[in-house]
């Protein structure tokens, strides 16, 4: 890979590379422009690149010596390089190596990823792997340092915890440009001390806070939000959400991924207003292995915004220069104009976002949907791969729920989940009980689940029940369960139950559905319980069996496990189950089982 020059190494070069007094490494001719900054399309554009950055934009003739490197891109059309403002690799299933592979071939360029899921299980030592890990491939991987680990003090437990102290001891690091998705909320909003003083030695290092607002309220309790200091949110779905964030001067990152349908919906802040666009960008946040090699990245989710009525071109600014303002970078990414990176996509087709080749950092990457040079091949530390330290076997009498004394039926909480959607809905049912032991009803839709302690050898955990999965059989479970990740598991039968945390226990961690006590199918994830250390083919390939598995167990859900990982994410209403008992998180405290 080519040096990355900043700007001031090579300004003087790139000025006289402009002028013709130097030659350029690259020129890149008779293209289409898409030009972000004006929105205009420009035909016939040349582009010359030096030192890994553009030197011009125009007429290159002047540029070119006997050793440039000429791209003829006659008839194609000249796009920046794409930009995913908001994601968490670890959603992927995959190594950060892994997803640069997946993702470049569609004109990924760059990536903000914010790896809160390996800094809850390892703390920064799995945010520095990850770091080094995407260090060795041409994707430039950005970094905001998680800023909710735990996500809600005293309600789960982690296996770290990040204190204001070590936000400030990394704001500094190479490649960290901001503080991570600030999803408590209620800390900025109370005004808890250690939870606005992250926010605010974020903005006193002069960088980005990403924000994490999923009320719908767009009153006084998003404007405090904002006056926090905090500049973005993609939890939005619907239009007007997304509209009051703008409105006030928030970057709306509308989401499209493996489990978050949200673009349709949000999108009409868009479509059915006529509003300037600077402030809305487009962001995948969670996608699995197999999604992006189904839809693609952020080329699908771009062109998915085009099918909905967006225009082309503002589609494209969404993934790239308003991406690049958000966190101040349009000075190196998002466009292509002189000094910036010479990260350029060529399409041949614009509005279906058709990528024929990859240019990051004045080299080809990409071409034709494949990678033109090998990338990665970073190893993981051997103390990664040891964070499912529950010390025990769980029998089917753990996954009991006993009754009130005396009753033949009770009424119980039940978390209602909604395809395609995070928010869960709070339910009473009521449920028979046989021999003091609450029984599950199959007609009603509902099944067992538990979240466990993994990041201590004694463990701990708690029971509750769920409505919306579709199970009739078996059982699956997660050592992937948002934010803290213990271990999840769901299912119809104790035994089955039991059977399939030993089998996670067993192997350090990934995803199982089980029935009968028989593996239905199995993806290890090794890294921090979290990653597989396999290539993005073969996990997607074993997530292809595991929803097979999940339809067989009778689920009719998209994404059952991303929605199952959600069952213990407690900063988005309205209840949730962590390792601990069930939060009503409207209240940020823990609730009973059977309603008084």
């Amino acid at each position: 890979m080519n040096k990355r020059y900043k700007l001031w190494e090579v300004g003087r070069q790139l000025t006289a590379t402009a002028q013709g007094k130097q030659k350029a490494d690259l020129v890149i001719k008779n293209g289409t422009l898409v030009n972000v900054f004006t929105g205009e399309i420009l035909p016939n554009t040349d582009v010359a690149v030096a030192f890994g950055r553009i030197a011009l934009v125009g007429d290159a003739a002047r540029t070119i010596g006997e050793k440039t490197r000429i791209v003829d891109a006659q008839g194609m059309y000249l796009v920046p390089g794409f930009i995913d403002g908001h994601l968490h690799v670890e959603s992927s299933m995959m190594t950060v190596g892994e997803y640069a592979k997946s993702t470049i071939p569609h004109g990924t360029s760059s990536i903000f990823m914010d790896p809160h899921e390996i800094v809850n299980v390892a703390g920064l030592d799995g945010m520095t792997a990850m770091m080094k890990d995407g260090a060795l491939t041409p994707l430039r991987v950005f970094t905001t340092i998680p800023s909710c680990v735990p996500a809600s003090p005293g309600l789960e437990n982690t296996g770290s915890i990040i204190t204001s102290q070590d936000i400030q001891n990394t704001l500094n690091w190479e490649g960290v440009v901001g503080l991570g998705e600030m999803m408590n909320y209620i800390g900025i909003l109370s005004g808890d001390p250690q939870t606005c003083e992250k926010v605010e030695k974020t903005l006193e290092a002069a960088k980005t806070v990403t924000g994490h607002f999923p009320l719908m309220d767009s009153g006084t309790e998003l404007n405090a939000y904002i006056a926090a200091g905090i500049s973005c949110c993609h939890e939005s779905t619907s239009a007007r959400e997304a509209l009051a964030k703008m409105r006030l001067g928030m970057y709306a990152m509308i989401r499209e991924g493996s489990a978050w349908d949200d673009l349709p919906e949000v999108i009409k802040a868009i479509t059915e207003h006529e509003i300037d666009t600077r402030l809305a960008v487009l962001v995948s946040d969670d996608l699995h292995a197999d999604t992006l090699i189904k839809r693609g990245h952020m080329d699908y989710i771009i062109r998915l915004a085009v099918s909905k009525g967006v225009r082309p071109v503002t589609a494209i600014q969404m993934a790239t220069l308003n991406t690049a303002c958000c966190f101040g970078m349009e000075r190196d990414i998002g466009s292509i104009s002189p000094g910036r990176y010479a990260d350029i996509n060529i399409l041949s087709d614009l509005s279906q976002v058709r990528v024929e080749k990859v240019i990051i950092n004045g080299e080809l990457v990409a071409e034709k949907g494949s990678l033109t040079m090998p990338i990665g091949g970073y190893v993981y530390p051997e103390t990664l791969k040891t964070t499912v330290k529950i010390s025990r076997k769980f029998l089917p009498d753990d996954f009991n729920v006993k009754a009130p004394p005396g009753i033949e039926a009770v009424k119980v909480r039940v978390i209602g989940v909604h395809d395609s959607n995070v928010l869960t809905t709070e339910m009473v049912e009521i449920l028979s009980v046989r021999n003091g032991n609450v029984e599950l009803i199959s007609e009603k839709d509902i099944c067992k689940v538990a979240v466990i302690n993994r990041h201590k050898p004694e463990g701990g955990m708690s029971i509750g029940f769920v409505h919306g999965f579709g199970l009739i059989k078996g059982a699956v479970a997660s050592t992937y369960a948002h934010d803290a990740h213990n271990l999840i598991v769901l299912g119809t039968s104790d035994s089955d139950m039991a059977f399939a945390v030993n089998t996670l226990v067993e192997c350090s961690g990934g995803m199982t559905a089980v029935e009968g006590e028989k593996v239905q199918a199995l993806l290890k994830m090794p890294i921090a319980g979290l990653m597989s250390d396999l290539s993005v083919q073969e996990v997607a390939s074993r997530l292809s069996k595991l929803s097979d598995a999940w339809a067989d167990l009778g689920s009719p859900l998209a994404s059952p496990f991303m929605t199952m990982s959600l069952l213990s994410l407690i900063v988005i209403p309205e209840i949730r189950l962590t390792d601990k008992g069930i939060v009503n998180v409207y209240n940020n405290s823990f609730t009973t089982l059977f309603p008084e």
